[in-house]
């Protein structure tokens, strides 16, 4: 195995991510052509938007296992190849059912995602660090869906709907070499060292015991569904009530993507700075997730209550701001709390819970447009979603019970001091 630095591991990671985010996000760009052609309604094309996070979520609990037990180098790389090539695929469909089948496999893929993302950060970053590495992944996945909707739209403004496809399918497996060659493998001595403390042996039902994998787990579910609300149905709303072309909802649908990006970005490096100056990383991590979901709900809420185009961009760019605040500490916090001895599957459960509101989001909105014909429900149940996420952030996450595997981790893992994620109090960690 190559020794590389982290700088090149965390670029490695952070392409992915943007990469897998593109991908999984050029079908909302291409929604009002494709149902077009194949004649699909709004319930319909919720499914489709939907049907991503099927296999996504249910396939989290394998992945975080799999980048737990197997070499990350290789259980990446595999679900990278099968969600790139799923991609590609989706440029020759032919029918709804095929372009289901697709949307699957690509959840299957992107599944190993986070949970070896998560793994390699918790492994590799000290925790006064991971609040600026999670905030640039969490950039990529905001610049990605940004990527896809201003070039994406572009594209097929200019070649149809199956050139997108084709085209970020095969741009996709240039990443595929880079990370082959560079070799970022688990360490087997590490992984040996695990099998054989039992105290770093790590269960799912460890975890389903532990009140801060729910608090976490809910705040992302919460989380999840206004993201997946976004990033699926944006552009169509932009086109269909807003009465944007093509070329300007390319431009201005991209907008709050970008700012979400930024404040991602943001918010990992001020939530990093307070630490280091001896906050309490639990309460800082927390108020970034609070105050992110908050500003997110109240200014959906206005988007849907404007009858200003302008206004209404302008609202949705401040509500995904705050979402960015949000997800750069999110996973920074998760990581934080399990270590690296169970961050692979306290990942895979968040994000599997998660994306269940990943998956409820486009199938309900698009049941719910096609039956008011309207967007307006829709917002205000993505809104109500966000007052949920801060509601288990509050009551859920914290308190006194020690995590017994965090501790054990801080032996078997340089990147991890416990001793920092409280110093002023000298509290352990919370569950």
């Amino acid at each position: 195995m190559r020794q590389n630095s982290p700088a090149i591991l965390l670029l490695l990671l952070i392409l992915a991510v943007g990469i897998s985010y593109v991908d999984r996000g050029s079908l909302s760009v291409v929604k009002t052509d494709l149902s077009r052609e194949f004649g699909l309604d709004p319930a319909q094309m919720g499914l489709l938007f939907s049907a991503f996070f099927w296999t996504y979520a249910t396939a989290q609990l394998a992945a975080g296992w799999l980048v737990d037990r197997y070499d990350v180098k290789w259980v990446y790389a595999i679900g990278f190849l099968i969600w790139s090539l799923a991609t590609m695929a989706m440029g020759f469909a032919g029918s709804f059912s095929v372009m289901l089948i697709l949307r699957l496999l690509l959840g299957a893929g992107e599944s190993v995602a986070f949970p070896a993302t998560s793994k390699l950060l918790a492994a590799n970053f000290p925790v006064q660090r991971l609040g600026l590495a999670n905030a640039l992944v969490a950039a990529a996945s905001k610049l990605g869906p940004a990527i896809s909707l201003l070039l994406g739209g572009l594209v097929v403004a200019q070649w149809g709907w199956r050139s997108l496809f084709l085209t970020v399918g095969l741009g996709s497996l240039l990443w595929l070499p880079a990370w082959l060659w560079f070799g970022f493998s688990t360490p087997a001595k590490q992984e040996h060292r695990q099998s054989a403390d039992p105290q770093q042996q790590v269960g799912f039902m460890d975890l389903l015991l532990c009140r801060n994998v729910w608090g976490t787990s809910l705040a992302y579910f919460s989380m999840g569904y206004v993201w997946a609300f976004l990033l699926f149905w944006l552009p169509a709303y932009l086109e269909e009530t807003r009465g944007l072309s093509k070329w300007a909802m390319a431009v201005f649908g991209s907008l709050p993507f970008w700012t979400m990006a930024g404040t991602a970005i943001c918010g990992g490096w001020l939530a990093d700075w307070s630490i280091q100056r001896g906050s309490n990383v639990l309460l800082v991590r927390r108020s970034f997730l609070i105050c992110g979901l908050l500003l997110c709900g109240t200014f959906m809420s206005l988007a849907m209550l404007t009858d200003s185009a302008p206004l209404c961009i302008t609202s949705l760019t401040i509500a995904c701001g705050g979402l960015g605040l949000y997800s750069s500490n999110g996973w920074a916090l998760t990581q934080t709390l399990a270590g690296p001895a169970a961050a692979g599957r306290w990942t895979g459960l968040q994000n599997s819970v998660g994306n269940v509101g990943g998956a409820l989001a486009p199938a309900l909105t698009g049941w719910l447009v096609r039956s008011t014909d309207s967007y307006s429900m829709a917002f205000g149940v993505a809104s109500l979603f966000c007052g949920l996420g801060v509601l288990a952030c509050i009551f859920l996450i914290g308190g006194n019970v020690a995590l017994p595997w965090a501790q054990s981790a801080q032996l078997a893992s340089p990147a991890m001091n416990l001793a920092e994620v409280h110093p002023a109090s000298g509290d352990q960690h919370s569950a």
